[in-house]
């Protein structure tokens, strides 16, 4: 079994640049920095700042243009994923990404909306899905009550 999955909780380290391909998808990529502190055996308190860079696409892309500055407070939730390009040396580049699959803002600051307090918001790539309803009416109903005639099921046809 193989997992790749990114959990961050940080600060955008600057304003968002909202780009869009060719074909018209919306995107955006900013950096997120992130803080450990612990104390070390001599009782000294260290602190630490990772810097990761984030790559958006879509709806969330625009939303996080929109919502999104320097300094704010963010939760992404992704995958890790390494591209590779020639730089203008001729070297061979590499960068890892987080791609941003789920992405969660921070609590607006007081003057931001005429200083109404403000909740944290949530944008998911499932937003895009269609709505319950129309899901529900393609799960077929399966009745408990109803005999089943004829199919005995045996151990031997259990696929575990």
């Amino acid at each position: 079994m193989n997992l790749n999955k990114v959990f961050l909780i940080g600060r955008v380290t600057s304003d968002i640049n909202l780009k869009s391909t060719p074909s018209g998808q919306s995107v955006t990529s900013f950096g997120v920095a992130t803080n450990r502190v612990w104390t070390d055996k001599s009782g000294n308190r260290q602190e630490q700042t990772e810097f990761h860079n984030v790559v958006v696409w879509g709806r969330q892309a625009e939303l996080a243009s929109q919502f999104l500055s320097k300094g704010s407070l963010v939760m992404i939730e992704g995958r890790l994923q390494t591209r590779i390009w020639k730089g203008a040396d001729g070297q061979n580049r590499r960068t890892t990404e987080i791609i941003c699959e789920r992405i969660q803002f921070g609590p607006r600051s007081a003057s931001f909306n005429n200083g109404t307090p403000a909740i944290a918001e949530e944008v998911s790539v499932k937003d895009e899905l269609p709505p319950l309803e129309e899901e529900l009416a393609e799960v077929p109903e399966i009745s408990l009550d109803e005999e089943i005639k004829g199919e005995e099921i045996k151990p031997e046809d259990l696929p575990f």
